[in-house]
Parts: structure tokens; sequence; C-alpha cells
């Protein structure tokens, strides 16, 4: 993970992000909007190969909000959610640090938000499992 966060320092992951916090509080207070934002990351998701041995961890991340925004899953600050969903916004923004038409590079940004939402979370994401697992919401068993 280090490796592609790397490229971008902290602060300007956190400006990028931040600038989605608004539009991700209207998103979760929605079923509806948050599955139409789903449905747009599982088109990009499609398009990016560097995703791809994390794309559970992403689902668990949109399995958390989905939690949350039902009801069932509160133990969590409403900023850890915020950041989840803001991360998803800015993978499917079309305006990014590096613009997604620019081949292989344009996905780099995208790639290194997700990656710094995964570390920043990490410990809210192992809660949501454990959490999961214990209330029967484990569908499938750990490998």
């Amino acid at each position: 993970m280090s490796e592609t966060t790397s490229f971008f320092n902290e602060e300007a992951l956190t400006k990028a992000v931040e600038s989605h916090s608004s539009e991700a509080q209207e998103i979760i207070e929605s079923e509806d909007k948050f599955e139409r934002l789903i449905q747009r990351l599982e088109k990009i998701l499609k398009t990016i190969p560097a995703i791809g041995k994390y794309a559970s961890d992403l689902a668990c991340m949109v399995s958390l909000v989905k939690s949350y925004i039902k009801k069932e899953y509160t133990d969590i600050p409403i900023s850890a959610v915020v950041l989840i969903v803001a991360s998803i916004i800015y993978i499917v923004s079309s305006i990014d640090l590096i613009p997604d038409f620019i081949p292989a590079l344009g996905w780099l940004d995208d790639v290194a938000v997700f990656l710094w939402a995964l570390k920043t979370l990490h410990t809210e994401i192992e809660d949501y499992k454990t959490w999961r697992k214990d209330n029967g919401k484990q569908i499938i068993d750990e490998i």
C-alpha cells in the first residue's frame, strides 16, 4: 500500500476526499442514491486492474455503509462513513488529481485515494467484519 500512496502526500489525498464530504453525507441519507453510486463504482472498477486484489476490502466497505444506512450497524463514527462514501465519489468522479482519460496514470490517484481510505479506516473495517461475523451477516466463509 505504501508504494502507491507515496506518490501523493496525505494532505493532498485528504483534501481530495474532503471535497466530496457534503455530497457523501447527502448520499448516506438515501439508500437509493447510495445504490446508484455503487452501480457507477462497479462500472468503473471493471476498468481498473490495479484495484483487483483489494476488491474484497472495497466490497466490505460498501457493505459497511449499507449496514449503516439501514441502521443495522451504527457503532462507527459518522466521519468514517463519510470518508468511505467520499472516497467512492472521488473514484467515480471525472474531476481528479490526475484526469482519468490519461492512459494508465489516470487511475493512479483513484487507487491512491482508495488505498489511503483503506489504511485510514483499517480498525473500523476490521471491527465491522467482526460484527458481521458475530451477527450472522457473514455470507461466505473466510478462506
